[in-house]
């Protein structure tokens, strides 16, 4: 006879299930709600002017519906950024396996202990934010490496970075292209019809993005290892027989040392021959991360270039590689256990698109926005009903950008007019969305993580699941959650400078 437990572990959905489930749910969802007709109202800033535009739930089950998905699914994986910066990752990851270089750099914080190890990820994972979502596709493959060489849990190692990099995404030691990109929205919209001298700073809240970077970093080691180490099961990693070499190592840190001077040297404006990795633009940071930056595309070619050079070094001195052949093959080691996220990307991929296409993340995220506006809030309470407004909508639109098109006209000038500066509106906005994006499957790079969390599962005991992840990091992103509100609300209390000149009040 089964027992319940056995029962219930039985119908437990697989990813790729639950994603076929969620797609199915948007097409319901969008055929519903187009007979009923649920519309919103699109505001935007043109020639100076809010105006607003109606948005309508497109039917999927139609001609026009059935068209798409049969017209659009391989054009779909194809333009889908996050499949293709995996791919980049894990060949740069795979070199520096295969060639022994990440064991010897790992293997010595095998004594290190445990909450020093959860401190460091976790800020790397926070600070990491300035390359974009470049972050998720190099460090979850590359923290579960370094789990496996220091005899850690690799599933705990892809939790925490992936918690450091969504809950912290908003924060960070310098401010990122997203800031700037958002922070042109916030001075449309807060010169609209509210402070026509408003100007925009894109190191709006220096003071508070450090300050909660060394917060989160040092409280969530304490929220980690207290409510999520003990959940994650044990993998069973095999050994390697892979040679560590000090000599190598030496070497390989040379070469990594002056290709790193030379990086450093292609983005300092000014000098001779210098700034080749820097774009057009009024501000640095334009300059480094921008639309025309050679940096923020060349990112992905840099990084696999730099590991492709350093483990060549390290292998052909180390004796770990021998030939070119096995060079070569060492370029995919870490594709190994992973055709299980190509899958998932496909699936994904349509997910997403289709929720795009039919508006429903839209329509009922203006629905939010206009819920927000009618409230009679004022000060802390509006500060709070925004947190959590925003949080809801990111797990239906996980887009930044796309978000903040719709909610920024109406946000700014609404918390303006209670005396909140712009500035720190924009802030609220980037904490809220990346604590939506960590529970939610929309987010392609949740469903990233789950596929390296069943390459790292040794047991068969253990299914990895959407819900049962969900279920094991809830308790930290609701205390992160918890944690930022202390940081928004003591911030706004105190009155201290978010940033330079910008205060949380005007």
């Amino acid at each position: 006879m089964k027992t319940r437990k056995q029962k219930k572990r039985n119908i437990l959905l697989g990813p790729v299930i639950t994603i076929m489930l969620l797609i199915g749910l948007i097409i319901i969802a969008s055929a519903v709600f187009s007979l009923v007709e649920l519309e919103g109202q699109k505001a935007e800033i043109i020639n100076g002017t809010i105006e607003t535009s109606l948005i309508t739930i497109k039917n999927v089950l139609t001609i026009d519906g059935m068209k798409y998905i049969l017209t659009n699914a391989i054009t779909n994986l194809q333009i889908f950024k996050p499949l293709l910066l995996i791919i980049a990752s894990l060949i740069a990851v795979g070199i520096g396996e295969a060639s022994g270089l990440l064991k010897a750099v790992f293997t010595p914080l095998k004594k290190t202990k445990p909450f020093i190890i959860t401190f460091i990820v976790l800020l790397l994972g926070i600070i990491s934010s300035f390359i974009g979502e470049y972050s998720y596709a190099l460090l979850l493959p590359l923290i579960a490496v370094l789990y496996k060489y220091i005899g850690k849990k690799p599933l705990l190692g892809i939790l925490t970075v992936f918690l450091g990099m969504t809950i912290g995404y908003g924060t960070g030691i310098i401010a990122n292209y997203d800031d700037l990109t958002l922070g042109t929205l916030t001075q449309l919209s807060a010169t609209v019809n509210v402070d026509k001298d408003y100007i925009f700073n894109v190191s709006y809240a220096s003071y508070i993005m450090i300050a909660s970077t060394f917060i989160l970093a040092i409280a969530g080691t304490f929220i980690i290892e207290k409510f999520l180490s003990k959940k994650v099961p044990k993998s069973e990693i095999e050994e390697d027989e892979l040679i560590i070499s000090k000599k190598a190592l030496y070497c390989s840190n040379f070469a990594l040392v002056v290709m790193l001077l030379n990086i450093i040297y292609m983005i300092i404006p000014g000098l001779h021959g210098s700034g080749l990795l820097l774009g057009e633009g009024n501000t640095y940071i334009e300059k480094l991360f921008g639309i025309t930056s050679p940096l923020k595309d060349g990112i992905v070619v840099i990084s696999i270039a730099i590991m492709m050079v350093c483990g060549f070094i390290y292998g052909y001195i180390s004796k770990n590689i021998k030939n070119s052949n096995e060079y070569s093959v060492g370029l995919s080691k870490n594709f190994e256990g992973l055709g299980y996220v190509f899958v998932l990307m496909f699936f994904t991929a349509q997910m997403v698109n289709l929720l795009e296409w039919t508006n429903l993340g839209e329509v009922i995220s203006t629905k939010l926005i206009d819920l927000v506006s009618s409230l009679p809030f004022t000060g802390l309470p509006l500060i709070i009903t925004v947190f959590i407004i925003v949080i809801i909508m990111s797990i239906l639109m996980p887009s930044l950008s796309s978000k903040w098109i719709l909610a920024s006209p109406i946000f700014v000038p609404l918390l303006m007019r209670s005396n909140i500066t712009p500035d720190f509106t924009q802030f609220i906005f980037k904490i809220a969305d990346g604590i939506g994006k960590s529970i939610t499957p929309m987010f392609a790079y949740f469903i990233v993580m789950l596929a390296f969390l069943e390459k790292y599962n040794t047991k068969e005991n253990n299914k990895i699941t959407v819900f049962g992840t969900l279920k094991m990091i809830l308790p930290c992103v609701l205390l992160f959650t918890a944690l930022w509100l202390i940081i928004i609300i003591g911030w706004y209390i105190v009155g201290l400078p978010i940033g330079p000149n910008t205060y949380p009040t005007i």
